[in-house]
Protein backbone atom coordinates (compact mmCIF):
# COMPACT_ATOMS: atom_id res chain seq x y z
CA UNK A 1 0.00 0.00 0.00
CA UNK A 2 1.60 3.22 -1.11
CA UNK A 3 1.80 6.17 1.23
CA UNK A 4 0.22 9.43 0.21
CA UNK A 5 2.58 12.36 0.14
CA UNK A 6 1.44 15.94 0.28
CA UNK A 7 3.48 18.68 -1.32
CA UNK A 8 4.28 21.46 1.09
CA UNK A 9 3.38 24.94 -0.16
CA UNK A 10 6.38 27.01 -1.13
CA UNK A 11 4.99 30.07 0.68
CA UNK A 12 3.15 30.22 4.00
CA UNK A 13 -0.43 31.33 3.60
CA UNK A 14 -1.08 34.68 5.21
CA UNK A 15 -3.17 34.60 8.37
CA UNK A 16 -6.52 36.46 8.47
CA UNK A 17 -4.89 39.20 10.56
CA UNK A 18 -2.07 39.58 8.01
CA UNK A 19 -4.58 39.67 5.16
CA UNK A 20 -6.56 42.40 6.93
CA UNK A 21 -3.40 44.40 7.59
CA UNK A 22 -2.34 44.16 3.93
CA UNK A 23 -5.83 45.13 2.71
CA UNK A 24 -5.82 48.21 4.95
CA UNK A 25 -2.38 49.29 3.67
CA UNK A 26 -3.47 48.94 0.05
CA UNK A 27 -6.72 50.79 0.72
CA UNK A 28 -4.86 53.63 2.45
CA UNK A 29 -2.33 53.85 -0.37
CA UNK A 30 -5.12 54.11 -2.92
CA UNK A 31 -7.34 56.58 -1.04
CA UNK A 32 -4.58 58.81 0.35
CA UNK A 33 -3.22 59.10 -3.19
CA UNK A 34 -6.58 59.93 -4.72
CA UNK A 35 -8.13 62.08 -2.01
CA UNK A 36 -5.25 63.16 0.18
CA UNK A 37 -4.66 62.30 3.82
CA UNK A 38 -7.01 64.93 5.26
CA UNK A 39 -9.68 64.13 2.68
CA UNK A 40 -9.81 60.45 3.59
CA UNK A 41 -11.59 59.10 6.65
CA UNK A 42 -10.72 55.91 8.51
CA UNK A 43 -14.27 54.74 7.79
CA UNK A 44 -13.64 55.03 4.04
CA UNK A 45 -10.38 53.11 4.37
CA UNK A 46 -12.03 50.33 6.35
CA UNK A 47 -14.86 50.11 3.79
CA UNK A 48 -12.40 49.95 0.90
CA UNK A 49 -10.46 47.20 2.67
CA UNK A 50 -13.67 45.40 3.71
CA UNK A 51 -12.41 45.48 7.28
CA UNK A 52 -13.74 46.54 10.67
CA UNK A 53 -12.89 50.17 11.39
CA UNK A 54 -11.44 49.12 14.75
CA UNK A 55 -8.78 47.07 12.94
CA UNK A 56 -7.00 50.30 11.92
CA UNK A 57 -6.30 51.19 15.54
CA UNK A 58 -5.49 47.56 16.35
CA UNK A 59 -2.91 47.11 13.58
CA UNK A 60 -1.54 50.64 13.17
CA UNK A 61 -2.50 52.66 16.21
CA UNK A 62 -4.54 55.02 14.06
CA UNK A 63 -4.64 56.85 10.75
CA UNK A 64 -1.11 58.29 11.01
CA UNK A 65 0.34 54.87 11.68
CA UNK A 66 -1.46 53.61 8.60
CA UNK A 67 0.11 56.37 6.51
CA UNK A 68 3.53 55.30 7.81
CA UNK A 69 2.75 51.68 6.90
CA UNK A 70 1.77 52.77 3.37
CA UNK A 71 5.09 54.62 3.05
CA UNK A 72 6.97 51.53 4.23
CA UNK A 73 5.09 49.43 1.67
CA UNK A 74 6.27 51.80 -1.07
CA UNK A 75 9.85 51.57 0.18
CA UNK A 76 9.77 47.76 0.25
CA UNK A 77 8.19 47.53 -3.20
CA UNK A 78 10.53 49.94 -4.94
CA UNK A 79 13.62 48.66 -3.14
CA UNK A 80 12.92 45.22 -4.61
CA UNK A 81 12.43 46.58 -8.13
CA UNK A 82 15.36 49.01 -7.92
CA UNK A 83 17.58 46.28 -6.52
CA UNK A 84 16.84 44.12 -9.55
CA UNK A 85 17.51 47.01 -11.92
CA UNK A 86 20.56 48.74 -10.45
CA UNK A 87 21.72 46.72 -7.45
CA UNK A 88 22.51 48.18 -4.03
CA UNK A 89 25.17 50.52 -2.68
CA UNK A 90 27.09 47.45 -1.53
CA UNK A 91 26.92 46.09 -5.07
CA UNK A 92 28.30 49.38 -6.30
CA UNK A 93 31.31 49.16 -4.00
CA UNK A 94 31.95 45.60 -5.15
CA UNK A 95 31.64 46.63 -8.81
CA UNK A 96 33.85 49.69 -8.55
CA UNK A 97 36.09 48.29 -11.28
CA UNK A 98 33.23 47.64 -13.71
CA UNK A 99 34.20 48.70 -17.23
CA UNK A 100 32.43 51.53 -19.07
CA UNK A 101 30.65 49.23 -21.53
CA UNK A 102 29.17 47.05 -18.78
CA UNK A 103 28.08 50.15 -16.85
CA UNK A 104 26.42 51.61 -19.94
CA UNK A 105 24.57 48.36 -20.53
CA UNK A 106 23.39 48.49 -16.91
CA UNK A 107 22.03 51.99 -17.45
CA UNK A 108 19.99 50.84 -20.44
CA UNK A 109 18.69 47.86 -18.46
CA UNK A 110 17.76 50.10 -15.54
CA UNK A 111 15.91 52.46 -17.88
CA UNK A 112 13.96 49.60 -19.42
CA UNK A 113 12.94 48.22 -16.02
CA UNK A 114 11.94 51.67 -14.77
CA UNK A 115 9.60 52.05 -17.73
CA UNK A 116 8.17 48.55 -17.21
CA UNK A 117 7.26 49.38 -13.62
CA UNK A 118 6.53 53.11 -13.55
CA UNK A 119 4.81 53.40 -16.93
CA UNK A 120 3.21 50.01 -17.55
CA UNK A 121 2.52 48.56 -14.09
CA UNK A 122 -0.98 49.34 -12.70
CA UNK A 123 0.50 49.13 -9.19
CA UNK A 124 2.73 52.11 -9.89
CA UNK A 125 -0.22 54.44 -10.41
CA UNK A 126 -1.29 54.32 -6.77
CA UNK A 127 2.30 54.59 -5.56
CA UNK A 128 3.03 57.64 -7.73
CA UNK A 129 -0.19 59.36 -6.66
CA UNK A 130 0.65 58.82 -3.00
CA UNK A 131 4.21 60.12 -3.47
CA UNK A 132 3.05 63.18 -5.43
CA UNK A 133 0.69 64.06 -2.57
CA UNK A 134 3.60 63.76 -0.16
CA UNK A 135 5.81 65.88 -2.41
CA UNK A 136 3.20 68.65 -2.40
CA UNK A 137 2.74 68.51 1.38
CA UNK A 138 5.77 66.74 2.90
CA UNK A 139 5.34 64.72 6.08
CA UNK A 140 7.37 62.10 7.91
CA UNK A 141 6.09 59.59 5.36
CA UNK A 142 8.04 61.37 2.62
CA UNK A 143 11.14 61.32 4.83
CA UNK A 144 10.86 57.52 5.00
CA UNK A 145 10.38 57.19 1.25
CA UNK A 146 13.26 59.56 0.49
CA UNK A 147 15.68 57.83 2.86
CA UNK A 148 14.57 54.33 1.89
CA UNK A 149 14.25 54.70 -1.88
CA UNK A 150 14.92 58.05 -3.51
CA UNK A 151 18.35 58.87 -2.17
CA UNK A 152 19.94 55.38 -2.26
CA UNK A 153 18.57 54.60 -5.74
CA UNK A 154 19.69 57.96 -7.10
CA UNK A 155 23.15 57.53 -5.55
CA UNK A 156 23.43 54.05 -7.05
CA UNK A 157 22.52 55.35 -10.52
CA UNK A 158 25.07 58.13 -10.11
CA UNK A 159 27.73 55.55 -9.29
CA UNK A 160 26.87 53.59 -12.42
CA UNK A 161 27.00 56.83 -14.41
CA UNK A 162 30.52 57.46 -13.12
CA UNK A 163 31.56 53.96 -14.17
CA UNK A 164 30.01 54.54 -17.61
CA UNK A 165 31.39 58.02 -18.29
CA UNK A 166 34.19 58.77 -15.84
CA UNK A 167 32.27 61.78 -14.53
CA UNK A 168 32.28 61.99 -10.69
CA UNK A 169 29.19 60.35 -9.21
CA UNK A 170 28.46 63.20 -6.82
CA UNK A 171 29.15 66.07 -9.20
CA UNK A 172 26.27 68.47 -9.75
CA UNK A 173 26.17 67.59 -13.45
CA UNK A 174 25.90 63.86 -12.82
CA UNK A 175 23.19 64.25 -10.21
CA UNK A 176 21.14 66.49 -12.50
CA UNK A 177 21.65 64.16 -15.47
CA UNK A 178 20.34 61.20 -13.48
CA UNK A 179 17.32 63.22 -12.34
CA UNK A 180 16.66 64.02 -16.00
CA UNK A 181 16.78 60.35 -16.99
CA UNK A 182 14.37 59.41 -14.20
CA UNK A 183 12.12 62.40 -14.87
CA UNK A 184 11.47 61.53 -18.51
CA UNK A 185 10.16 58.14 -17.41
CA UNK A 186 8.00 59.46 -14.58
CA UNK A 187 6.31 61.95 -16.92
CA UNK A 188 4.65 59.07 -18.76
CA UNK A 189 2.94 58.15 -15.49
CA UNK A 190 1.96 61.56 -14.16
CA UNK A 191 1.04 62.80 -17.66
CA UNK A 192 -0.58 59.49 -18.59
CA UNK A 193 -3.97 60.85 -19.65
CA UNK A 194 -2.45 63.59 -21.79
CA UNK A 195 -0.03 61.13 -23.42
CA UNK A 196 -2.79 58.64 -24.27
CA UNK A 197 -5.00 61.35 -25.78
CA UNK A 198 -2.22 62.87 -27.85
CA UNK A 199 -0.94 59.47 -29.00
CA UNK A 200 -4.41 58.04 -29.63
CA UNK A 201 -3.76 55.16 -27.22
CA UNK A 202 -6.49 53.49 -25.19
CA UNK A 203 -3.94 52.32 -22.64
CA UNK A 204 -0.25 52.19 -21.94
CA UNK A 205 0.47 48.50 -21.83
CA UNK A 206 3.48 46.43 -22.81
CA UNK A 207 3.41 47.44 -26.51
CA UNK A 208 3.18 51.14 -25.72
CA UNK A 209 5.80 50.86 -22.96
CA UNK A 210 8.19 49.27 -25.47
CA UNK A 211 7.86 52.38 -27.64
CA UNK A 212 8.61 54.58 -24.64
CA UNK A 213 11.67 52.44 -23.86
CA UNK A 214 12.91 52.87 -27.45
CA UNK A 215 12.73 56.67 -27.28
CA UNK A 216 14.13 56.90 -23.74
CA UNK A 217 16.99 54.60 -24.78
CA UNK A 218 17.70 56.84 -27.79
CA UNK A 219 17.88 59.80 -25.41
CA UNK A 220 20.25 57.97 -23.08
CA UNK A 221 22.41 56.87 -26.01
CA UNK A 222 22.60 60.44 -27.31
CA UNK A 223 23.66 61.78 -23.90
CA UNK A 224 26.33 59.09 -23.53
CA UNK A 225 27.62 59.74 -27.06
CA UNK A 226 27.80 63.48 -26.40
CA UNK A 227 29.73 62.89 -23.18
CA UNK A 228 32.10 60.50 -24.96
CA UNK A 229 32.76 62.96 -27.78
CA UNK A 230 33.39 65.77 -25.31
CA UNK A 231 35.84 63.60 -23.36
CA UNK A 232 37.74 62.72 -26.53
CA UNK A 233 38.09 66.37 -27.47
CA UNK A 234 39.50 67.06 -24.03
CA UNK A 235 41.94 64.20 -24.48
CA UNK A 236 40.45 62.04 -21.74
CA UNK A 237 40.55 58.23 -22.11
Amino acid sequence: MSKKTSAKPSHREASPAEQTRAALVHAALKLFGRQGYDGTSTREIAAEAKANIGSIAYHFGGKEGLRTAAADYIVDTIQTIAGQAVGSQADGAAQAGTGPEAARAQLFTALERMVAFIVASPQAGEIVQFVLREMAHPTAALDRIYAGVFEPTHRRLCMIWEQATGEPAESERTRLTVFTLIGQVIYFRIGREAVMRRMGWREIGEAEAAKVVAIASDNLGAILAARSNAARKEGKP
